[in-house]
C-alpha cells in the first residue's frame, strides 16, 4: 500500500520539531558547559583591572567585626569565607557586590562562622574573592585570580592583629577561605614564633591540602591538643563523580605563592567528629549535631540534628553519609549548587572542638 506523501507544511513542521528536539537535548547534555562559559570574564588576567581594594580601617570592609555571642569566650577568631561571587564580568568580585554579599550573610556566615561564636569575638573580612568560575577550571588565569585574593586576606589579617595584640587566636576558613588561611598559616604564622604560640587551632574546612604541608604546624592527633590544624575535604559516600572532580581540580601553594596541582599527593584529613587523625572513622551515633542555619540571625544558636552523620577519613578525603532530610539538600541556582553546601553537617562537632582546643591552649 502506497504511503501518502507529506505536504510542504508537514515537512516544515516535522523538521522544526526535530531541530527543537535536538537543541533541547544538546542544552540538557551540555548545560553545565554552557552555564560555566557564561561565567568566563573573557579577558586575560594579565590585562584585567580588578575592583577597588578594601580599606580594612573601615567597617564596611568587614562582614563581621568582633561580633560576640552572649556566651562567647576570650578567643579572637579570624574567619575567611568561602566563594559567594559567581563570576561573569570579573575574575575577582568587588566587596560590595550585592548578590555575593547577600549570599555571604544569608548562607555562609550562619553555617560556617556560627560554630565559632562561643569561642570568642569573630571577625570576617570581605575580600576581592576569586569567582566561582575560577574553581571550575584549571586555567592559569583562574589560578592567578585565586592567588590575587590572598593579598586582601593578608592585609585584613595584619590590620586585625593590630587590634588583637594578645590572647588566643583561632583561624578558620571554608573552601576558598580555607585555601587562603592555609597560605596565611605557612607564610605569616609559622615563621613568627610569638604569633605561632598564640594560634590555638586552625580550621581548613572543605579544602584539600597535601600532608607534607603540616610538618611544622601539625595536624591534630587528639581533641585535647592545641597549636594544630583540623583540615578536611569532604565528599558524599558513593559520589565517585564528585570525588574525581575534587581530586582533579585540587591545587596547593608552592614556595613562590603560586597554585600548583596536588597531583594525587596524599592529602590531610582530620575527622571533625572525632577531632583526631588517630580516629579517622566516626559512626552516626557520635555526631553531635548537623544543622541548616541559613537565614538565621547572628548569635542565635540553630536547632541541631544529632546522631545523624557518619564520616570517615579515607585516602585523604572525608567520606560522609548525608542525613535523609530536605534540610540537607543542595538547592538554588546551578552556580549555588557548586558552592560550599548551604548547611553544616559538623556544626556542633566544630563547636565542641574549638572550645576543647582553647581549653588545651590555656593549660599550655
Amino acid at each position: 500500500m502506497k504511503m501518502p506523501s507529506l505536504t510542504l507544511r508537514q515537512w516544515v513542521g516535522y523538521t522544526g520539531f526535530a531541530v527543537v528536539f535536538i537543541l533541547v537535548a544538546a542544552v540538557m547534555v551540555w548545560r553545565g558547559d554552557i552555564l560555566r562559559a557564561g561565567l568566563d570574564p573573557q579577558v586575560p588576567f594579565q590585562t584585567y583591572e580588578p575592583p577597588k581594594a578594601p580599606d580594612y580601617a573601615k567597617a564596611d570592609a568587614w562582614a563581621l567585626q568582633d561580633a560576640r555571642a552572649a556566651d562567647a569566650g576570650k578567643a579572637s577568631v579570624f574567619f575567611v569565607h568561602s566563594t559567594t561571587y559567581d563570576g561573569g564580568a570579573e575574575w575577582n568580585g568587588a566587596i560590595d557586590d550585592r548578590r555575593a554579599d547577600a549570599y555571604l550573610k544569608r548562607v555562609v556566615i550562619p553555617n560556617y562562622a556560627g560554630p565559632f561564636a562561643r569561642a570568642g569575638a569573630i571577625s570576617a573580612p570581605r575580600y576581592r574573592q576569586a569567582s566561582l568560575y575560577t574553581r571550575l577550571t584549571l586555567r592559569e588565569d583562574a589560578r592567578e585570580a585565586r592567588a590575587f585574593a590572598y593579598g586582601d586576606v593578608k592585609a585584613a589579617f595584619e590590620r586585625w592583629l593590630l587590634e588583637h595584640p594578645d590572647g588566643p587566636i583561632v583561624l578558620a576558613g571554608a573552601e576558598q577561605g580555607a585555601e587562603l588561611v592555609d597560605r596565611l598559616l605557612h607564610e605569616r604564622i609559622i615563621p613568627d614564633p610569638a604569633l605561632r604560640r598564640r594560634v590555638a587551632v586552625v580550621y581548613l574546612m572543605d579544602a584539600l591540602s597535601p600532608l607534607e604541608r603540616f610538618k611544622d604546624f601539625p595536624l591534630c592527633r587528639s581533641r585535647d591538643q592545641a597549636n594544630c590544624v583540623v583540615a578536611w575535604g569532604a565528599v558524599e559516600e558513593g559520589d565517585e563523580a564528585e570525588l574525581s572532580r575534587r581530586e582533579r581540580r585540587a591545587l596547593t601553594w608552592n614556595a613562590r605563592g603560586q597554585l600548583v596541582n596536588v597531583d594525587r599527593a596524599p592529602t590531610a584529613c582530620v575527622n571533625p567528629i572525632t577531632g583526631s587523625t588517630e580516629h579517622p572513622k566516626a559512626a552516626a551515633r557520635e555526631s553531635r549535631g548537623a544543622t541548616n542555619a541559613t537565614n538565621l540571625e547572628w548569635g542565635v544558636r540553630p536547632p541541631l540534628q544529632s546522631r545523624a552523620v557518619a564520616a570517615e577519613c579515607r585516602d585523604g578525603l572525608l567520606r560522609y553519609q548525608r542525613p535523609d532530610s530536605e534540610s540537607f539538600r543542595r538547592k538554588g541556582t546551578w552556580a549555588d549548587q557548586r558552592k560550599t553546601p548551604p548547611y553544616n553537617l559538623f556544626y556542633a562537632d566544630i563547636e565542641t572542638d574549638v572550645l576543647a582546643r582553647l581549653t588545651a591552649w590555656e593549660r599550655g
